[in-house]
């Protein structure tokens, strides 16, 4: 069986915004050896059209270094499934639209063989959250302050104790905690 894992970058305080982090090699390698071990991502609109719009053209960035082509490659390839209510149509490679609810694509998914699924966005992750669907968490806490935006896990109807499994400590100050849920 599959494990459903959720990786979020975090600020300090405890907000997730994609733009806020500490973006260098060292973050970009970690979540490229993350991506070995998933073959599907699942991801609401927000993040779709968000990473939608940088990754596929990664190689016209004249700041891009090789550790965010590589990256890039790797998360080009892999297989993304689209939740959205207002999308029409996908275009990113290796993208589709959900065309059945997240619980039932989560769990199918879940019950098949391969590696494991990736949560990809915060909307997601609450879903499969109070459904206690997510195995294992991967926080990034990045040494950032930023005040306002969207809190991580706001509005979870359900508790749920996590185990340390592992901690990991960039040269830039983020602290990886990676997590198991005990259900």
């Amino acid at each position: 069986m599959r494990k459903l894992v959720f990786a979020i970058n975090i600020t300090i305080d405890g907000f997730a915004d994609h733009t806020a982090g500490i973006a260098d090699d060292e973050l970009h390698d970690f979540f490229t050896n993350f991506l070995d071990t998933i073959d599907i991502s699942l991801m609401g609109r927000k993040t779709y059209q968000l990473m939608e719009n940088y990754w596929p053209n990664v190689y016209e960035d004249p700041n891009a270094t090789k550790s965010t082509i590589n990256f890039a490659d790797k998360f080009n390839a892999m297989n993304k499934i689209v939740f959205s209510n207002t999308l029409t149509e996908v275009k990113w490679k290796n993208s589709r639209l959900a065309r059945e609810g997240l619980l039932k694509v989560a769990s199918d998914l879940k019950n098949q063989n391969g590696k494991n699924i990736s949560a990809g966005s915060l909307s997601i992750a609450n879903q499969l959250f109070n459904e206690n669907l997510i195995d294992e968490f991967w926080f990034l806490i990045h040494p950032v302050v930023l005040g306002k935006g969207k809190k991580l896990f706001d509005g979870l109807e359900m508790k749920s104790q996590l185990q340390l499994i592992d901690t990991n400590n960039f040269s830039s100050g983020v602290v990886v905690l990676h997590y198991k849920n005990l259900r």
